[in-house]
């Protein structure tokens, strides 16, 4: 998750759940040390920055500094694993998605459809919000792109064959356009959103996500370790 200055932003630890914050993202703690039911899944900050949720495979939601909680899916069945958590544009919600493109929304977070009742190609990785918070899109490792409520489908890499799998995406500021990210740093731009480079060819195999520049000409692809690389502005 990034900062709303784009300076600064957290990578969770999946084992244990430890929070690392890069630049002017601040710590505001973690579930290190903490007995955890299933391993963490997702981060991601609230709109002022101050504050972030975590998220376990179970559903289990875990909220620091100014982020509040709403409910979780933890302790219940789930047919597939939780894989990403994304909060709504107020922070005062949330929604949890599941790798068979469940959804699950809480607090203020508007439920617009789901791909838990369909036979996926692959799993889903990630979701994202427009910027209204009354729709969504679901990405999955092949760049299969589903849209939900007011999101637009501006295309996906679904019928590609890539060279590593798709972990994760995020939108244009504008929501008329989005950025794939694959594990091997390669990105795809659909929409309004320009391509400004990637790591891909450059033998990193360890990507988890990126995040978009404040002004939407640019991008950072994020690597395990917590290294940013940007692109563009």
């Amino acid at each position: 998750a990034a900062d709303d200055q784009d300076t600064g932003y957290w990578v969770a630890n999946p084992d244990d759940g430890a929070v690392t914050n890069y630049g002017t993202a601040e710590d505001f703690g973690s579930m290190a040390n903490q007995p955890l039911a299933a391993p963490i899944d997702g981060i991601d900050g609230t709109p002022d920055s101050k504050g972030y949720w975590e998220v376990g495979e179970d559903g289990g939601v875990f909220s620091f500094g100014d982020a509040a909680f709403y409910g979780s899916m933890g302790g219940q069945a789930l047919n597939a694993p939780i894989v990403g958590i994304e909060s709504t544009p107020d922070g005062k919600g949330y929604w949890l998605v599941a790798s068979d493109g469940g959804v699950f929304a809480f607090g203020d977070a508007q439920f617009s459809g789901s791909t838990g009742s369909l036979i996926l190609n692959q799993p889903v990785v990630g979701m994202a919000s427009t910027p209204d918070g009354h729709g969504y899109w679901l990405v999955a490792t092949d760049g299969g792109i589903f849209a939900f409520g007011d999101a637009s489908f501006y295309g996906s890499t679904g019928n590609l064959t890539l060279n590593q799998p798709v972990v994760g995406m995020t939108p244009a500021p504008d929501g008329q356009g989005y950025w794939l990210v694959a594990q091997d740093g390669g990105v795809f731009s659909f929409g309004d959103a320009g391509f400004y480079g990637s790591l891909g060819g450059s033998g990193v195999d360890d990507v988890i996500g990126m995040f978009p520049a404040a002004d939407g000409h640019g991008y950072s692809v994020v690597e395990q370790d917590g290294k940013a690389n940007a692109f563009g502005s």
